[in-house]
C-alpha cells in the first residue's frame, strides 16, 4: 500500500523541514508550501490526502485557504497549525472547514497521531460494509455517498458526522456524545460546532424528501428511515 500524501504548508521554512522530515520518517509521502497560493496550487498538482496547514501564512491566511479549497469542491482533510490558542479560534478553524486544530508549540509525536486519527475519520483505508439507511447509501471504502442514486459530496468531517449517524440509525446521539465520536475532541463546553455541521449535512443530505436527519428536541440528534 503507498503511504498516504501529505502537504505541509508553512511560511518558516526551518519548521517547514523539520515537520516534512519528520512525517517522511512516521511514513508519508510528503510534499510542502511556503505559503497560500502555493498550497491551493499544490492541493491541484499533488491531491493530498491530507494538509497540515499554518493559520498566519504571508499572503492567504490557512482559514481563507481553506474556504477556497471548499468552494472549489476540493475537500482533502485539514490541520490547522497556529500559535492562536483561544478557543474561539479553534472553533473559528473548524467552522471554515478544518478538521483538527493543533496550536505551537507542539509534541511532534502526537501530531502524527492525530493526523492519523484524522486519516481514519475521513474513510482513510479501512474498507466494511456500505450502510444503507432508506435511499441513503454511504461506502467508508470509497469515501463516497449516495441519496436516491444521485451522488451526494461532502466534507471529510461531514463524511464522518454522516457515518456516525448512519450507524447509529434510529438512536438519538447528544451533542457531546458526537463530539467524542467525530471531533474527538473538548471544545471547553461550546458544542455549537455540532449544529453548524448538523446544518450542512441537512443543506446537502436530506435536500429531498423525506428528511432523513431529525433534532429531538432537549436531547441531540437522529437519522432515521422514512416512516411506511
Amino acid at each position: 500500500m503507498a503511504p498516504e500524501r501529505l502537504l505541509v504548508v508553512e511560511d518558516d521554512p526551518t519548521l517547514r523541514e523539520l515537520l516534512s522530515a519528520s512525517l517522511r520518517l512516521a511514513g508519508f509521502d510528503v510534499a510542502a508550501a511556503e505559503s497560500g497560493a502555493q498550497a491551493l496550487a499544490s492541493v491541484r498538482e499533488q491531491r493530498p490526502e491530507l494538509i497540515v496547514l499554518d493559520v498566519m501564512l504571508p499572503d492567504i491566511d490557512g482559514f481563507e485557504v481553506v474556504r477556497r479549497l471548499r468552494a472549489q469542491q476540493a475537500d482533502p482533510p485539514v490541520l490547522f497549525l497556529t500559535a492562536r490558542d483561544a478557543p474561539e479560534d479553534r472553533i473559528g478553524g473548524l467552522r471554515a472547514g478544518g478538521d483538527d486544530y493543533v496550536t505551537k508549540p507542539f509534541n511532534l509525536e502526537e501530531l502524527v497521531l492525530r493526523i492519523r486519527a484524522i486519516l481514519r475519520r475521513a474513510g482513510g483505508r479501512q474498507p466494511d460494509g456500505r450502510i444503507t439507511v432508506g435511499d441513503l447509501e454511504l461506502d467508508p471504502d470509497s469515501h463516497q455517498v449516495s441519496r436516491g442514486g444521485q451522488p451526494v459530496e461532502l466534507s471529510p468531517t461531514e463524511f464522518s458526522l454522516l457515518r456516525v449517524l448512519m450507524e447509529h440509525a434510529g438512536q438519538v446521539l447528544s451533542k457531546d456524545q458526537l463530539l467524542q465520536l467525530v471531533w474527538q475532541y473538548d471544545f471547553g463546553g461550546d458544542d455549537s460546532i455540532v449544529a453548524s455541521y448538523i446544518s450542512y449535512l441537512r443543506r446537502k443530505v436530506d435536500a429531498t424528501e423525506p428528511k432523513l436527519i431529525h433534532t429531538v428536541r432537549g436531547t441531540g440528534y437522529v437519522l432515521r428511515r422514512p416512516r411506511r
